[in-house]
């Protein structure tokens, strides 16, 4: 498949990744890439593959449609929440004693937003 709109093609990549709000080294590493490949893509010095649009679309819920031609819907479905895949990974990692501090601090947070929207109605 030749791409002729190379510029808006690493355009719709950095909307993408600012949609999301994640950098481009969780980006990169999601799609299997190193931050210097995937920089040297955004930046427009490295030939952009169909193997890693292919990525991008699978990892992402991204229309390739969209993101080869700029038609259609940015999204298939509802994009990933990256950050949540990324707290989950890390909560998974630590031991049990961490997971159950993270849990409590969460929590707490969640009651005190709860008190906060209260007191803006």
């Amino acid at each position: 498949m030749v791409i002729l709109d190379r510029m808006s093609v690493i355009e719709r990549l950095k909307t993408i990744r600012h949609t999301l709000k994640i950098s481009q080294s969780v980006f990169a590493k999601n799609i299997f890439l190193s931050t210097s490949q995937y920089a040297c893509l955004e930046s427009g010095h490295r030939r952009i593959k169909d193997t890693v649009l292919d990525s991008v679309a699978k990892i992402y819920n991204v229309n390739k449609d969209w993101l080869m031609t700029g038609k259609g819907a940015m999204f298939d479905t509802q994009p990933p929440d990256v950050r949540l895949d990324e707290l989950i990974n890390i909560f998974n990692r630590l031991n049990s004693h961490f997971q159950g501090y993270i849990l409590d601090q969460v929590r707490t947070l969640d009651k005190l937003q709860k008190k906060e929207t209260k007191g803006k109605k």
